[in-house]
């Protein structure tokens, strides 16, 4: 008999201080090449009795200093996680990305959100070698997720 996976801990390895460089296309969905790219600080911790994590980053972009904080939640009836983002300027949650991890452990999240006035696909990609070191991409796309246009990279390193 087949055992389904419990993904409750695919997200286990996040737990904890890191620091990170971060890479974000100027403009997006624009041909754009223009990168920023600026240090940040993420503090990532379980809720919900192992259920969710919750964390906060703190970006220091060129601009000014920004916050965000990232609430994920596990469904184990779908076996899927979805992340919400809130940061300091909107002050609300934007619309989940949902989805799981393969096995390899790579996660993939999507979402159909708002962007400047238009619905366009979303896509988070988590990835990590070993316990110190992980990998967060954000692509977006104008034609149902038949190309994506990566526009935010953040390489994290514990803290």
């Amino acid at each position: 008999m087949l055992e389904l996976h419990d993904g409750r801990n695919d997200f286990d390895f996040l737990i904890g201080s890191w620091i990170s460089h971060q890479r974000r296309l100027r403009e997006r969905l624009k041909g754009s090449n223009s990168w920023e790219e600026f240090p940040a600080r993420l503090e990532v911790h379980k809720v919900l009795g192992g259920a969710g994590n919750f964390d906060e980053l703190v970006m220091e972009r060129e601009s000014r200093l920004m916050r965000g904080a990232t609430l994920r939640l596990y469904d184990a009836q779908s076996r899927q996680w979805s992340i919400y983002w809130a940061d300091g300027i909107h002050g609300a949650l934007a619309v989940p990305e949902v989805g799981s991890f393969d096995e390899d452990g790579c996660g993939y999240f999507y979402a159909h959100e708002p962007f400047e006035g238009r619905m366009i696909f979303s896509r988070f990609i988590w990835s990590h070698d070993g316990d110190n070191t992980c990998r967060w991409e954000q692509a977006f796309s104008e034609d149902a997720g038949k190309t994506w246009e990566t526009n935010w990279i953040a390489d994290f390193t514990r803290a």
